[in-house]
């Protein structure tokens, strides 16, 4: 296992230039559960590095293990270098540098009918991350097996991101920065009603019918739906709350909704 010391070394100034997203071909994973998900997925791994102290800490078998059946190169770096090129206040000790993912538009409705629930999320201007990550998290719990963000959304696979889906975006379909009018027309011609959440729609959630298939958009935490995309929905929803509250994070707001959508499909 080679040694690196110095910021100035071109591993390290790789990692930083991926961390602030200029290899848009490659990804930052940081953190011991982020790691231990993305060494157990299909992603490919470029390098890892990986703190002194953690290196030398009793109880992290399983992680060097894994590490080493990974059969990537392993940089061991002082604590205080590792600290310096980490995106949270608190290193765990391990960083991974992958390559993302992609998935294109045409396998989001390709079978005519998704796996798990019978929903395909739309994300429309969502561009807060960690609202972002938590969305996945909750869409991969409740079944849904394909996410899909239009141009104008955060990167769902920034460090901020990542770290909200807890990995959950190493296993879903994510098909990022499309056309939400193409998406919406090739939802329709696949067989699938387009609806959307609104703060004046005209279903509860609970009345939805969730085991029909269904293209579902969330618009943007600051405005919602554009005029023109609501324009397109066959239906709105909305969740029935109590006054005075007239809105939910966006992330619950999807959970609350999926979660309906899970107990209709599988009961």
């Amino acid at each position: 296992m080679q040694k690196i010391t110095s910021r100035d070394n071109e591993k390290i100034k790789h990692a930083l230039r991926v961390r602030g997203g200029k290899e848009p071909g490659e990804i930052f994973i940081e953190g011991k559960r982020l790691a231990m998900e993305a060494l157990d997925s299909d992603i490919g791994l470029e390098y890892a590095f990986i703190s002194s102290d953690l290196l030398a800490r009793e109880g992290e078998d399983e992680l060097k293990r894994v590490l080493e059946m990974a059969r990537i190169p392993v940089y061991e770096l002082p604590n205080k270098l590792l600290a310096s090129i980490a995106d949270t206040e608190s290193p765990q000790g391990i960083i991974l540098i992958g390559q993302r993912p992609t998935s294109e538009l045409r396998e989001a409705f390709a079978s005519g009918r998704p796996g798990g629930l019978p929903v395909v999320l739309l994300l429309s201007r969502i561009n807060n991350p960690a609202n972002l990550g938590a969305i996945l998290r909750a869409a991969e719990a409740s079944g849904v097996r394909t996410v899909i963000t239009s141009a104008g959304s955060a990167d769902a696979f920034s460090p901020k991101a990542l770290r909200a889906s807890m990995g959950s975006v190493f296993r879903l379909r994510v098909v990022e920065k499309a056309d939400e009018h193409g998406v919406v027309a090739d939802a329709r011609r696949a067989g699938f009603l387009i609806s959307g959440t609104t703060a004046d729609g005209a279903a509860a959630h609970t009345a939805v019918d969730w085991t029909q298939k269904r293209l579902l958009i969330f618009g943007s935490e600051a405005s919602g739906l554009s005029p023109e995309l609501e324009r397109e929905l066959d239906e709105r929803i909305a969740i029935e709350m109590e006054k005075p509250v007239e809105s939910l994070n966006l992330a619950v707001s999807a959970g609350v909704i999926l979660f309906e959508a899970r107990r209709q499909v599988y009961g």
